[in-house]
């Protein structure tokens, strides 16, 4: 059978787009074959790791990926998880779908953070918003189908 191959996009594939690939090899491992990539790579973010480990997900064998790096894949689905990707997405090839959920900047947002913990409430709240978007995923692929 095959599996609906879906990537998600990002500027840095550092962060956003890391999680979404966590929570989606997570949530639905028999159903759907995840990937993240980045326009550009900026790294693992290693605050990400700890938050998605707090949830019971293990994203620390991931690494910052260029899209270049995928290119062999044919992916029925593509979803940019920030602007910047968005608006930088190149033309796939084939029936990839593309859409867009927008989730707000970790880093940018720990940046007003006084203290660590706080840090880590701002990488909390993005793990789970994307979580809770990925809990509709199967709907928002039936909505937007090939």
């Amino acid at each position: 059978m095959h599996k609906i191959k879906i990537l998600f996009l990002c500027t840095g594939n550092s962060c956003r787009s890391q999680m979404a690939e966590g929570w989606g090899r997570h949530l639905y491992p028999e159903r759907y074959e995840f990937f993240s990539a980045g326009i550009e790579t900026h790294g693992l973010n290693p605050l990400a790791v700890r938050v998605m480990a707090e949830a019971g997900v293990d994203i620390s064998s991931h690494h910052s990926k260029l899209l270049s790096e995928l290119a062999s894949i044919t992916f029925d689905y593509v979803i940019t998880v920030c602007d910047h990707a968005n608006e930088q997405c190149p033309f796939f090839a084939g029936k990839a779908v593309k859409l867009h959920r927008e989730f707000p900047d970790p880093p940018r947002l720990a940046r007003t953070a006084t203290n660590e913990e706080e840090a880590l409430d701002h990488y909390r709240a993005v793990r789970d918003a994307i979580r809770d978007y990925l809990t509709t995923l199967p709907d928002d692929l039936a909505a937007n189908h090939l």
